[in-house]
């Protein structure tokens, strides 16, 4: 019995859908794709992107392999290893993000086709790596057409830069709740007004919004300017000239220098280090996800030994300063996102479909919890049974660090509050996580009071 599955945010693209057939990853070509397909295909462009590293490689399969008869032609991208949304992306994730949208949409001019939608959702990170993954985002260049994905690149990539470099990178979320990209009145309003004397700032977000006023108020009969292909390669050349602006340091929040102002002395690093690698070597796990993984020291750790690693902070300098990292040493197999425990993901969009939840997004071999329940628990107020419920529902595996209040960095958190929490302790700790799972190892940190654990999921 064959299982097929529509992705809930196919309906969108009227030249094709994505879905999955027995668990493989598919996307149709319909029929009136069919010319623009095959002049991507026989320009060299798709050739061209690939090699690159810049597309997402795919091969064609008979459509009848999995029940389709009314279809152009059916395709079987790579598939890529964790899905991410571009409010999880750190600053320089979606420069680069942005600058791959630019770069294709160049390369697509010079193959005489014109890329048609300029979405933030079309890449994906495969580790440091940013991947455009909408193969059907292509059509014939036609003289004398505007881009048609100008206003939406300026939606998704250059307003979101600006307003997260120039006035806070929380604004990230404003992706998030704008599916369609932030709005330029918005982001015109919301950005200094020393922006106006920008001169890519003005013309790209203040004059373009007002544009898009005017349009609505003439009831949309603007007439459409003539564009030349020169002037095409024009606009692309000053929008990466605008991104490549745009600039966002690292520092100033509550994590970014963690690892250089915590308790740990060098012995109990050392000694957290060596029993974290154990652990992992014991396993030899492919998959693993690091909750509250900082800067990513211990997400490289799983990376090296060959495990794809999902590295989640909620602090957005932290992100930064593991996807830099990334990108120095090359390492494709390690995705630094910006993720709060306490206010995931959810499900979004259309009959809430389109973009997946935190949770639905994967299951990994191991689960990275160090130095994060007392943040759930004390600072957060989540109670132990919950937290052991919440890692019990992720993972069959899960290298935990319990750190008692004598920390102390629990210490500074119980000191501007009363201390409500009598059964956070070893002993409430086990006996909360004993339920859903069974510890293999416990072993203290040395010249510390914390212990990590490796547990395995009970069995049903």
């Amino acid at each position: 019995m064959t299982d097929t599955r529509w992705h809930g945010a196919s309906f969108r693209d009227p030249s094709g859908y994505v879905f999955t057939h027995d668990g493989e990853l598919y996307r149709t070509v319909t029929e009136g794709f069919a010319d623009h397909y095959d002049q991507m295909a026989n320009s060299g462009l798709v050739g061209d992107l690939t090699e690159r590293g810049w597309l997402v490689r795919h091969e064609e399969v008979d459509p009848r392999t999995v029940g389709m008869s009314d279809v152009y032609r059916v395709l079987k991208p790579e598939r890529i290893p964790f899905i991410s949304y571009p409010w999880e992306w750190c600053f320089s994730q979606l420069r680069d993000a942005a600058l791959l949208t630019l770069d294709i949409a160049w390369a697509a001019l010079e193959h005489d086709m014109v890329l048609k939608d300029a979405s933030a959702f079309n890449v994906q990170f495969v580790g440091s790596r940013p991947v455009f993954i909408d193969t059907l985002s292509f059509q014939s260049y036609v003289e004398g057409e505007p881009w048609p994905a100008y206003r939406q690149f300026c939606q998704h990539f250059l307003a979101p830069l600006e307003l997260r470099s120039r006035v806070h990178p929380a604004l990230a979320k404003l992706s998030q709740v704008n599916l369609d990209g932030v709005p330029l009145d918005l982001a015109s309003t919301l950005l200094p007004r020393r922006t106006l004397f920008s001169p890519s700032v003005a013309l790209h977000i203040h004059a373009h919004s007002r544009a898009q006023e005017h349009y609505s108020d003439s009831g949309g009969e603007a007439r459409k300017a003539k564009v030349s292909q020169r002037s095409l390669f024009a606009l692309l050349d000053s929008l990466r000239s605008a991104v490549r602006r745009t600039r966002w340091a690292p520092v100033g929040t509550t994590w970014a220098d963690y690892y250089s102002q915590n308790n740990y002395v060098d012995e109990a690093m050392s000694c957290k280090v060596d029993q974290v690698s154990s652990f992992l070597d014991r396993v030899a796990p492919a998959s693993v996800w690091d909750l509250g993984a900082n800067d990513g020291r211990f997400s490289r750790m799983a990376s090296e030994r060959g495990a794809y690693t999902v590295a989640f902070d909620m602090d957005p300098a932290a992100v930064e300063k593991a996807y830099r990292q990334g990108c120095a040493s090359g390492d494709c197999r390690i995705l630094p996102l910006v993720m709060d425990l306490m206010n995931p993901t959810p499900q979004l969009g259309w009959n809430l479909e389109e973009r997946e939840s935190f949770l639905e997004r994967g299951s990994p071999d191991v689960v990275l919890a160090l130095a994060l329940v007392h943040h759930l628990a004390i600072a957060q107020n989540v109670p132990l049974p919950r937290i052991a419920e919440f890692f019990a529902g992720l993972s069959d595996r899960l290298v935990i660090e319990f750190v008692p209040k004598s920390d102390s960095q629990v210490q500074r958190m119980l000191a501007s509050r009363t201390d409500i929490f009598s059964d956070y302790d070893q002993a409430g700790f086990e006996r909360a996580f004993s339920r859903y799972f069974h510890v293999e190892s416990a072993a203290p940190v040395s010249k510390c009071d914390r212990v990590l654990y490796f547990m395995r999921r009970n069995v049903a």
